[in-house]
């Protein structure tokens, strides 16, 4: 299934009762299998949960762990990018080389890789003190 289709599709299922914004996600895994989330709100944490985070959850929960692209439709004027926390879970199962399409559902697009939306990302290499 095409991403965008699939996250125009998730997004419907978006629960957004205090920002009625919704937004859906879709990303391609290695194994060739896509992977949907929508963010959901609630009373206790009403910007709610991140659609890119769902859709991550879904394909961890599968045994898949490697991002090969994504896709974020929300209805707004212009492509929102994924938020600070999204981009460096995006960085986590993906290269840097990796394509994110954010979409308008007016049709508008921005293409990026994970490297221009998190130069510097943090990563395991970090952590190696050798």
């Amino acid at each position: 299934m095409p991403l965008a289709k699939a996250a125009s599709n998730v997004r419907e299922n978006a629960y957004a009762p205090y920002s009625n914004f919704k937004v859906g996600a879709a990303l391609r895994s290695a194994s060739g299998a896509v992977y949907t989330g929508c963010n959901v709100e609630n009373v206790a944490y009403p910007e709610g949960t991140c659609a890119e985070a769902g859709a991550i959850a879904a394909m961890i929960a599968a045994g898949d762990s490697i991002i090969t692209e994504a896709y974020v439709i929300a209805d707004s004027p212009t492509p929102v990018t994924p938020c600070g926390g999204c981009r460096q879970k995006l960085a986590e199962f993906g290269a840097g080389e990796v394509k994110v399409t954010m979409a308008t559902t007016d049709g508008g697009e921005l293409v990026m890789c994970l490297a221009e939306l998190l130069p510097g990302a943090f990563s395991q290499d970090h952590m190696d003190n050798s």
